[in-house]
C-alpha cells in the first residue's frame, strides 16, 4: 500500500525561495511539521557563485549553501533531498512523491519549482563539450572541460554567458569568444548605452564578441570543434557554454490545473497566492500581480526568491499582505566590474557618472518616473536613492538625475 502521511506545510522545491519560506515560518512562530522537498542532492544553495567564485575554484561547494545543514534540523524543518514531487492535488491537498509517499498538507503549500535552462535547438547540439549551467554538477563539468580546452565559445549575451566569459578569461586566460543575437552583451537587460560599455570592457580583457549572430549548427567529431552561425561565421572551440535563458518549471502546476500567467509562470495575486486557495508560489516560477510596478511581473533573481519565500510564509500564516518589494540583483564580471540593479522595466537611460571609468549610475525613466536603476563602482548610496524614487513614484527631472552635483535625496 502507498504510504500516506500528514504535514502542516508542504514546500515544493529545493532552492532559496523554498528555504526562506521554511525558515520564516518558524521565525514567525509556526508550529507543526514542515516538509521541504527538492530534487537536487544538496540543501538549498546560492546559484550566483556557479558562474563566478565556484566556477573559478575559489569557493567550496558548502560555501554556497544558504545555511548549514544543521540549520534545518535545529528548526525541525525536514529536508527531503533527491526527491521529486510527481503530482499535486489541490482539492485533496495532497502530493505524490518520487519515493512512493503521498503527503497531505493541513495548513498550506508553496510551489517554488524554479526554472530550467532553455535548450538550444541546433544541429550538433548533443556533441560532447557543450554545456549548460544551472547546478553544481554543471559547474564542475564546465571547469573540468575549460581546464583542458584550447578555445572556449559562449553562446548568449546575458548574465550566464558574460559572467562565465569573465571568469574563464580572468582565471585561465583562455581564448573566449561570445556569440549572441544582441549587438552588445547585456544590451537586452540594460539597453544599448550600457551594452556598449560592457562589450568594450570584455573586449579590452581579451573576450572576442560576435554581435547579431544566431547559431546555425555545431560541428565536431563526437566532440564539439566549432560553432557556425547563420551568417557563415565559424568559431573554433572545443568547449562551448550555452546561456540563452531559462524557462519557469510549471509542469507540476499545469498538471494540477493551476492558472498560468502571461509570461509563462504560475499566475499569482498580489499576495503570491495561486489560483488554488492555500497554495502560494515563490521564486522564478512566480508571476505575481505587482501593485508597485503594475501588471504581471516575474523576476528571476536570488534576492527576489528570498523575499518571495519570506513573504509567502507570512501569508501562509494569515497575514494577507500584498508583495511590494522592489526587485534587486547583482552581477560580477570577475573582478573587472560589479553591477547592482533595482526595479523592473525599461525607459530612457539617464547616465550619472562615467561609463568609461566604470563608476556610474544609470536611471531608467519612463513617463517622468524612475522605473529601475543600475550602478557600478560602489555607488550604493545612489542605488538606495533610486529604490526610494521607484517606491515613491515621484516625477523627476532627468537633467537633475544626470547632474553629479545634484542631491538625489532632495528629489
Amino acid at each position: 500500500m502507498t504510504a500516506v502521511r500528514e504535514v502542516d506545510f508542504l514546500i515544493v522545491g529545493g532552492g532559496l525561495a523554498a528555504a526562506a519560506c521554511a525558515a520564516e515560518l518558524r521565525e514567525a512562530g509556526a508550529d507543526g511539521a514542515i516538509l521541504l522537498v527538492g530534487r537536487e542532492p544538496d540543501p538549498p544553495y546560492d546559484r550566483p557563485p556557479l558562474s563566478k567564485e565556484y566556477l573559478r575554484g575559489e569557493q567550496q561547494r558548502t560555501d554556497a549553501y544558504w545555511k548549514p545543514e544543521s540549520f534545518y534540523a535545529e528548526r525541525a524543518i525536514e529536508l527531503a533531498t533527491r526527491t521529486s514531487v510527481m503530482a499535486i492535488d489541490p482539492g485533496e491537498r495532497s502530493a505524490k512523491l518520487s519515493n512512493g509517499e503521498t503527503v497531505r498538507w493541513k495548513r498550506g503549500a508553496l510551489l517554488a519549482t524554479g526554472a530550467n535552462v532553455r535548450r538550444l535547438r541546433a544541429e550538433g547540439a548533443d556533441l560532447e563539450g557543450i554545456h549548460y549551467l544551472r547546478t553544481f554538477g554543471n559547474a564542475d563539468a564546465i571547469r573540468a572541460d575549460v581546464e583542458r580546452a584550447e578555445r572556449v565559445a559562449l553562446v548568449g549575451g546575458s548574465f550566464i554567458a558574460c559572467e562565465c566569459a569573465a571568469s574563464i578569461a580572468s582565471r585561465w586566460d583562455k581564448p573566449c569568444e561570445l556569440v549572441m543575437l544582441e549587438d552588445e552583451p547585456l544590451e537586452r537587460q540594460f539597453g544599448p548605452v550600457v551594452g556598449r560599455a560592457i562589450g568594450g570592457l570584455l573586449r579590452d580583457r581579451g573576450v572576442v564578441t560576435h554581435g547579431g549572430e544566431e547559431v546555425e549548427r555545431f560541428e565536431g567529431d563526437g566532440r564539439v570543434r566549432a560553432v557556425v552561425t547563420k551568417s557563415g561565421k565559424r568559431i573554433a572551440a572545443d568547449c562551448v557554454i550555452v546561456g540563452v535563458g531559462a524557462v519557469p518549471d510549471v509542469m507540476l502546476a499545469r498538471r494540477a490545473g493551476l492558472a498560468l500567467g502571461e509570461t509563462g509562470g504560475v499566475a499569482c495575486n498580489e499576495q503570491l497566492e495561486t489560483s488554488a486557495p492555500g497554495i502560494y508560489a515563490a521564486g522564478d516560477v512566480c508571476e505575481y500581480r505587482s501593485a508597485l510596478h503594475g501588471g504581471p511581473l516575474r523576476v528571476e533573481h536570488w534576492d527576489t526568491a528570498l523575499n518571495h519565500g519570506r513573504h509567502a510564509a507570512r501569508n501562509l500564516l494569515g497575514a494577507n499582505e500584498p508583495y511590494d518589494t522592489v526587485p534587486y540583483f547583482f552581477s560580477d564580471l570577475a573582478d573587472w566590474l560589479s553591477l547592482e540593479y533595482v526595479g523592473s522595466g525599461g525607459g530612457e537611460a539617464v547616465v550619472r557618472g562615467s561609463l568609461d571609468d566604470g563608476s556610474f549610475t544609470v536611471f531608467y525613466v519612463a513617463d517622468g518616473r524612475v522605473r529601475a536603476a543600475l550602478t557600478a563602482g560602489g555607488r550604493s548610496g545612489e542605488l538606495e536613492q533610486a529604490r526610494r524614487l521607484i517606491e515613491s513614484g515621484h516625477a523627476v527631472d532627468s537633467d537633475r538625475l544626470a547632474d553629479p552635483s545634484s542631491d538625489l535625496a532632495a528629489l
